[in-house]
Formats: C-alpha cells, structure tokens, sequence
C-alpha cells in the first residue's frame, strides 16, 4: 500500500469515477490508476469500486469506508506539510477565505486591510460563492476557511464558530409611506413589491420563514446576490428593499433609508467554519481573531479538539 494509490482513489471520486480525468488531474497515465486501483482492492480483499465492463460506477460498501480512511490519511498528509511550511516561513505562505458577497463586499475589507499591515507576506486569495459551494471549498481543500450566514453550521466536516449578529433593514426612498409607519409590519412590506436577496444569500430564508408563518406571499420583484444591485432598484422607485445591516452606508446612500427590521426577521450569526482536523497555520487565527476578537486561538483550539461547533 502506498499514498500513490490513495491519491488515485481519492481523486478517481471527485472526477465523478472518470479515471481519464483522474490521470490528468494528478499528471499520471490513466492505465497507471487503473492498475493501482486494482491492486489496492487486491491487497485489502475488497472492491473500492462497482464496475461495468472496464469502467467505475461509483464506490462499494467497503469502499466508502476506504474513502472516509483515505480522506483522514490525505488530510494528515497535508497537515505535516504544512507543519513543515510553517516553521520554515512562519509569516509567509497563502492563505484562501471562501465567503459569499456580502461578507466580501461589507464586512471583510477592514479586517483584510488589518491582517495584510500584520502579514505583508501572505498571498490572501478570496473565492466567492453559495454558502454550500463555499463550505465545499473547505471540505475539498480549496480555501483554509469559510465564512457565511447560512445553514454551515449544519453541513458535516466542518467546525464553525459564530463570529457576529446582524438584522435586516428595509430600504426605501426619503419619501416613501413606510418611513411614516410608527411600526413597520409584514403586512405592510408585502403590500408592495419587494427586491432583496437571491433564496441562498444573506439570510433568505428567514425572511422567507417569517411571511410564511403569517400566510403571506409578497410579490418579490428581484433577486440579487449583491445589496448594491437591490438599492440601485429601489432608487428607481421599483419596490422596496430588503438587505442585511451592514450593507447599508448612511453617507453612501443618502438617497435612501434604513429601517432596521429585525423584530421581524429575526438576528442572523455569520459563522466562520474550518474543516475539522485541519491543521491551521499560526496567521490564519489571527485573522479569525480580528474578524471576531472573542475567537481567540485557544478557544478555535479547543473547538476543532471537540469536534463541536459553538454557539453564541
């Protein structure tokens, strides 16, 4: 048994068992995977693999347990690595956050602004996404951590931590008869149309929840990923708005105001997530402590040791 042969199993997965595409990925001839493939099964004296003819279809009972062994090794493998990487170059290296636009757009350029003064040497790349594309990115060691609001904290592999609160607000022109509402309610909101944010972003599905439970259907007219393309709407006089807090600048949109709605959406956490048992380097909590200065490393330490995800 060798790591060459873990890799090929490991990899023939997530190209969808296409061992071509397996080959190419990991620079190898696809006749070299089959046959270490192979001779792996032979030496464990199971099948990793069902099979037609010559090609894969996907993995065996005895195989998914191989997979879950192969994943543990691959990510040790990793973890010595970058052990090694560390006390080399111990404020140097690449770093790779994956989060959805909103935390990209209003909340982390302080913080990376921060951390690049801190570590002028770390390569810091930002992969953007759903927040299930992003946790995937983590699990599949494309990005060192994840942050996002929704529903990580429930996706396997993965060890998160709240890191904030935040509301929604509603958004309307100066002029609008909602700013003269004493208590701005649901039944009011969904007597207009209504522009917020796409069903997997920034807190939907609250919002969603909540007309829901008082038998409404607003009319949503638009949906967007980005809190600048909702306002730009609603300053056309299109609807109203719907986006998370943090997206909303007094002096930057003046042309609009913020009604804080939380009372009726209820408070959103934004969590970031880490993939469990992974090694991280000594930089990377400091960028979790200056995005939430109560995660100090001793207490990310101590979560990722537990195997638990922690709530505020």
């Amino acid at each position: 048994m060798n790591l060459h042969q873990l890799r090929f199993v490991r990899e023939a997965v997530r190209q969808n068992y296409n061992l071509t595409d397996a080959a190419k990925s990991l620079f190898t001839s696809q006749p070299g995977v089959s046959k270490a493939i192979i001779e792996l099964e032979e030496e464990l004296g199971v099948d990793i693999f069902t099979r037609h003819g010559k090609r894969i279809r996907g993995l065996t009972e005895p195989g998914r347990l191989v997979l879950q062994s192969v994943e543990l090794i691959m990510q040790e493998i990793e973890s010595l690595k970058r052990i090694g990487k560390e006390y080399a170059a111990h404020d140097s290296g690449s770093f790779t956050i994956a989060t959805t636009h909103t935390q990209a757009r209003y909340m982390l350029p302080k913080v990376v602004q921060a951390f690049m003064q801190k570590y002028p040497k770390v390569r810091l790349s930002l992969l953007q996404g759903n927040p299930k594309q992003i946790a995937d990115m983590v699990k599949n060691d494309q990005a060192d951590l994840a942050i996002a609001t929704e529903s990580i904290a429930a996706i396997d592999g993965l060890i998160t931590l709240p890191c904030y609160q935040w509301e929604h607000v509603l958004v309307v022109p100066h002029d609008h008869p909602l700013t003269r509402s004493r208590a701005v309610s649901l039944e009011e909101i969904a007597s207009y149309p209504v522009i917020t944010y796409d069903a997997a972003f920034a807190g939907r599905s609250k919002i969603d929840h909540a007309f829901g439970l008082r038998s409404l259907k607003p009319d949503v007219l638009l949906e967007a990923i980005d809190a600048d393309v909702i306002k730009t709407y609603v300053e056309l006089g299109m609807g109203v708005g719907i986006i998370a807090g943090m997206a909303f600048d007094p002096e930057r949109d003046r042309n609009l105001r913020a009604i804080p709605v939380g009372q009726l959406f209820g408070m959103n956490i934004s969590r970031v997530a880490v993939k469990q048992g992974a090694y991280l380097r000594s930089y990377i909590y400091t960028f979790i402590e200056l995005l939430a200065p109560t995660l100090t490393r001793k207490m990310v330490e101590s979560a990722m040791r537990g195997g638990e995800n922690y709530e505020l």
